[in-house]
């Protein structure tokens, strides 16, 4: 699951409903924390240790359609308002601790930039020096709208 950031429902109110134009982010990049961040942004996003975050583009083939899959070509006609990842989303081998990730952001750039969605993960994961490169498997990261 996840919610919009202040920054992006501002965005998209004015997009929608105002006379500002809205251009999607070239790039997603998608962040850990280990403090949750809110609407307003903030938590506490790991850092040091080869932490960085990972990339996964706005495409239809990287992410799945409303309706499921990547459903071709063209608009999302599912029901359920909900996209999740149709690649891994892999992140760099830590060579620090990292602590206990509790959340994710995604955001704008690989670095600072916006944050547009955030969620609690569905269980905390303590991530150490030389453990395996943190991962989320296809399907793993799913945002709802509603």
């Amino acid at each position: 699951m996840g919610s919009k950031s202040d920054y992006l429902e501002n965005k998209l109110i004015d997009h929608i409903f105002r006379d500002t134009a809205f251009t999607k982010p070239a790039a997603l990049h998608v962040g850990l924390f280990t403090s949750t961040p809110s609407d307003t942004g903030g938590g506490t996003e790991v850092s040091g240790g080869s932490y960085a975050r990972a990339q996964l583009n706005p495409d239809q083939s990287n992410w799945a359609a409303t309706q499921g899959g990547t459903g071709g070509p063209g608009a999302s006609s599912g029901t359920g308002g909900a996209t999740s990842n149709l690649a891994a989303i892999t992140f760099p081998s830590p060579t620090g601790n990292w602590g206990t990730v509790t959340s994710f952001g995604i955001f704008d750039n690989s670095s600072g930039g916006n944050l547009l969605y955030w969620g609690a993960l569905a269980s905390n994961k303590t991530i150490n020096n030389g453990d395996a490169a943190p991962v989320f498997a296809i399907g793993d990261l799913v945002i709802t709208e509603g």
